[in-house]
Order: structure tokens, then C-alpha cells, then sequence
């Protein structure tokens, strides 16, 4: 006899990349008796239906939390507020509410303010994803041996954590818990300042005159393919992430500024022992990220 789904209703908000993905995984796994979704255009919630990735989707979010016992915001970070607005007097008594933001200290401050006391907020980060987007994009595989980072609030119920716990691990994800601000710290280094720089390099590219912008495109080389790519990110998704991070961002950028100022500087006077000291040091990086399985 098979047991009990982990939740009998999961609400997921936004069923682009990640929440797709995540609906894949919870029918996958069995982990949700019921799948409902929210999505603004039509056409994204006729494709979820039409995939058979959720049983029911609606326009309004209030009617897809309607009787869900964990809710997910996979939405930009831009619209979580009027999202918790909308939802507080929907949601049910003892119903966990977590999300996939790359943000948490401001959202978590943020969705406190708005959601009911009877609800267990326990906001959560898979570190996975791809340059894509929409329902059609997802996969079940995106989270495998991928970190996902909880962070959970002061008092939050440790029932509650641990069912969050469950469903990413059922999705392949490894767990660390931080404190949200750690957690923005170590985001702004190792995600949201490479994209800040990315669309840098790529909009540099699209400031040059035709004919040298053609050559670029024509001979691009793997390290200018791999920016195009990570600049090909949901754009919306990523004006929201630097806003909401923007003293972690900030002191980021601080940092690397004065770290290509110098490199600005070796490479002016010729000091070549500087640079091949720095790109030693550089590789190893990459190469933990090998060993680690992470690259």
C-alpha cells in the first residue's frame, strides 16, 4: 500500500523554469495529491494544463492557495508583495509557505509584514536554473546535486522546515541552512555579481558600431558565448534580484572595482609575475568546482 503524499495540495505561484521543474518533480515523486498553479497570461496557464504539470490553474492567486497546505512563490521578487497581500486571507490554517528567490533578508522582512500568523513561513533557494523560461522549459532533473539553501525564520516550526527539507531532497537538491543575510552575502559574490558583470560585457558589445559589432557576433569565443548566455537570463527576474540585494550587490561591485583597478594597473606597467600569480590562483577555484561537481 503506498503511503501518503508529502502534501495533499501544493499552490505553486509562477510555473516558469523553476516552478515547472518543481511541479515536475512533485509528480514525479508522488509528493503532492494536488497541484494547483497561478500564472497572469493565459497562454502559460493553458500550457501547464496542457503538459499535465498542475490540475487546476487560475489568474487570481488567492483562488489557486485556496485550500493548499504548502504554497510556493516562484514568481520575479517584484511581485511577491502584492502576491502575499492577495493570498493572506486565502490561506489556510497551518499551511507552509516557502519560495525559490535568490533574495531572502528584504523578502523575508517583506512577506512577514503581510502574511497571517497562523502560517509557517520557511523561504528556501535552489541554486539551479538555465538561461530559459516558461512552463515548457522546466525538467525534473534542473535541481539534481544542486545546493538548495534554506533559510528559516526566528520561530520558525521545525515541522515545517523539515517537509520543505523533504521535497528538495526528493528533488536531487543537497541542503544548507544559512541566515538570510549570509545567504544574500554569498549570493551577491557567486551569482548576482557574474550576471551584473555579464550583462555588462554583453551590453558593451551591443554599444559598438555595426560592422565591429558583427565581427564580435562572427567570431565570438567561448569566454564571450558563456556571457551571452548567462545575460540571456529572464531579465524582469534579474532587475528585481539587484534591487533587492543592493547593499550585498553594492559592496560586491566595491570590491571587484577595486580588484580590476588593480589588475588595470599591472597590466599598464607590464608586471607580468602579478598576473600569472592572480590566474594561478583563479584556476584553483575552477578546479574545486570540478571536484566538488559543481561546474
Amino acid at each position: 500500500m503506498s503511503s501518503a503524499p508529502l502534501f495533499g495540495h501544493v499552490a505553486l505561484i509562477g510555473i516558469g523554469l523553476i516552478g515547472s521543474s518543481l511541479a515536475r518533480v512533485l509528480r514525479r515523486d508522488g509528493l503532492a495529491g494536488r497541484i494547483t498553479g497561478c500564472a497572469r497570461q493565459e497562454e502559460t496557464r493553458a500550457k501547464a494544463l496542457e503538459l499535465g504539470i498542475a490540475d487546476a490553474m487560475f489568474e487570481d492567486p488567492a483562488e489557486a492557495v485556496a485550500g493548499a497546505d504548502l504554497v510556493v512563490f516562484c514568481t520575479p521578487l517584484g511581485a511577491y508583495e502584492a502576491i502575499a497581500k492577495a493570498i493572506a486571507p486565502a490561506l489556510s490554517e497551518g499551511a507552509i509557505v516557502t519560495d525559490v528567490g535568490s533574495v531572502k533578508a528584504p523578502v523575508i522582512e517583506m512577506l512577514t509584514r503581510h502574511l497571517p500568523d497562523t502560517v509557517h513561513l520557511v523561504p528556501g533557494h535552489p541554486v539551479a536554473g538555465t538561461e530559459h523560461s516558461g512552463p515548457e522549459a522546466g525538467f525534473p532533473e534542473l535541481f539534481d546535486g544542486r545546493w538548495c539553501i534554506l533559510t528559516p525564520v526566528e520561530g520558525s516550526d521545525p515541522a515545517a522546515v523539515e517537509k520543505v527539507r523533504a521535497m528538495w531532497t526528493s528533488a536531487g537538491s543537497m541542503i544548507e541552512v544559512m541566515t538570510p543575510a549570509h545567504h544574500d552575502t554569498v549570493m551577491s559574490i557567486t551569482s548576482h555579481l557574474p550576471h551584473l558583470i555579464a550583462y555588462t560585457i554583453v551590453g558593451t558589445a551591443t554599444d559598438l558600431e555595426d560592422d565591429l559589432k558583427s565581427e564580435i557576433v562572427k567570431f565570438a569565443a567561448s569566454g564571450f558565448r558563456d556571457f551571452t548566455r548567462i545575460a540571456a537570463s529572464d531579465p524582469v527576474m534579474w532587475r528585481d534580484i539587484f534591487l533587492n540585494n543592493r547593499e550585498a550587490v553594492l559592496e560586491a561591485l566595491g570590491r571587484f572595482s577595486e580588484d580590476l583597478t588593480a589588475l588595470q594597473r599591472a597590466i599598464r606597467r607590464g608586471e607580468g609575475d602579478k598576473l600569472e600569480d592572480l590566474f594561478t590562483r583563479t584556476r584553483e577555484i575552477r578546479r574545486a568546482l570540478v571536484d566538488a561537481k559543481q561546474a
